[in-house]
Formats: C-alpha cells, structure tokens, sequence
C-alpha cells in the first residue's frame, strides 16, 4: 500500500460520508460488457408435471457496452447502452451525465475507476477544448486507488443488475436495453440506496501495517 493508495483513499471514502448537497450530486460510473445470446432452439414451457427446458447451445450476437450512473445517497441509477465503450462513447456519456442527468447541478463530483479513456484529455480529443472546458467545469473527477475499483459503488450495482437482470439470454440491442428499463424503473421508485460503513479513520487503522511495510527500507544484499 503507497501513500498514493492511501491519498486515493481518503478522498473516496470522504465523499462517501459528506452530506448529501443536492447542487453538488456524487455520482459512481462504471461500465460493463455483456454478450447478446440467443436460444439456438426455441425453449419448451413448462406445464403441469413439467419442468421449463432450455437448450444448452445458443448463438451470439455480438456484445454490447452498459455505462452505468449511480448516485448511492438518493438510489437513483441510469443506464446507457452503448455498442462500444472507446473514447467517443465515454465522452458522450460524460456529456449526458452534466447536461441531461443533472442539467441543474453546479458541478457532479464523478468517482470512476482509472481506465485510459477516463480522462480529462479524451474529452478535449473529442470535442475540443471550449466545449470539453465547458464539461470539465461540472465534472470533477475523483479516481479509485490502482487496484482498488471495487470502491467504486457502481461495482456493486452492477452485481445486483447481473443476479436481477442479466441472469437471462437476450438475444439484441432492444431486449437489453428495455430489460435494463424494467430493472432500473422499480429500483429508482425504491429509492434503493447503497451505504457505505467504512470511514478513513478507521481504513487508516486497517491499512497501517500494510503500510509501514510497504514503505520499510528492504535490506541491501549485496555482498
């Protein structure tokens, strides 16, 4: 563990556990790929004395890319599908992040893990430097430690998407995507929220003797 992890760290868990601002929302982003399959065969229903069979072979469809936005302190989530995830469709979701999703924010602090397409740099690629300028001025980006993406809030609900509603074959864009509708819809109603217990005082404690070890001065073997 390096003083660099643990400054990462701090700033994460200190977000977690600030009050919620409502013109300062904290938003957790991720992205996943998923495959699109469809039964080779169609499946037998069940019926009375009769189990639902499926057959075991499918056929592909390519895969898809699910950015997903999430803000733990109110449990609203939003998905995006995308059939890429490249510089283009980061920056694209980073632009529907400040100017649809939270259009009345005065910035959105953005925890994300350290992809090489998650940058303030891709942004200025894409769109130039006034309207990247403009994004970047309501986009403070804050990284998880190297190693360490599971702090990224976005990680869990995407686990709880993938045991909900991922758990299926679907066969094409438009099934994924009105899937995901149905699945984020109810969960929003809900207000269902993500807590995170672990504050920085009590990291520290935990990470202190990984700490000194990492930072110790190993011994020289040369004879």
């Amino acid at each position: 563990v390096t003083p660099e992890f643990l400054a990462a760290l701090k700033v994460i868990l200190d977000l977690y556990h600030q009050a919620r601002d409502v013109r300062h929302p904290l938003v957790c982003f991720d992205e996943k790929s998923v495959q699109l399959l469809s039964d080779s065969r169609p499946e037998h229903l069940a019926a009375v004395g009769r189990p639902r069979r499926r057959d075991y072979e499918y056929v592909r469809h390519g895969t898809r890319n699910i950015f997903l936005f999430v803000e733990p302190r109110t449990g609203q989530r939003h998905t995006l599908v995308t059939r890429r995830r490249t510089k283009l469709e980061f920056s694209y979701a980073m632009r529907y992040l400040a100017d649809t999703l939270y259009s009345e924010a005065e910035w959105i602090d953005v925890i994300l893990d350290n992809l090489n397409t998650h940058t303030a740099e891709v942004l200025i690629e894409i769109f130039g430097k006034p309207e990247a300028d403009r994004l970047l001025a309501r986009l403070r980006f804050h990284y998880t430690p190297l190693h360490a993406s599971w702090l990224n809030l976005a990680e869990s609900e995407f686990a709880a998407m993938t045991s909900q509603c991922l758990d299926r074959r679907l066969g094409s864009e438009w099934d994924l995507a009105t899937e995901l509708i149905a699945w984020e819809l109810p969960r929003n109603r809900a207000a269902v929220k993500i807590e995170w217990s672990l504050k920085w005082k009590r990291a520290k404690r935990l990470f202190a003797h990984t700490s000194e070890c990492s930072t110790e001065k190993k011994p020289d073997k040369t004879l």
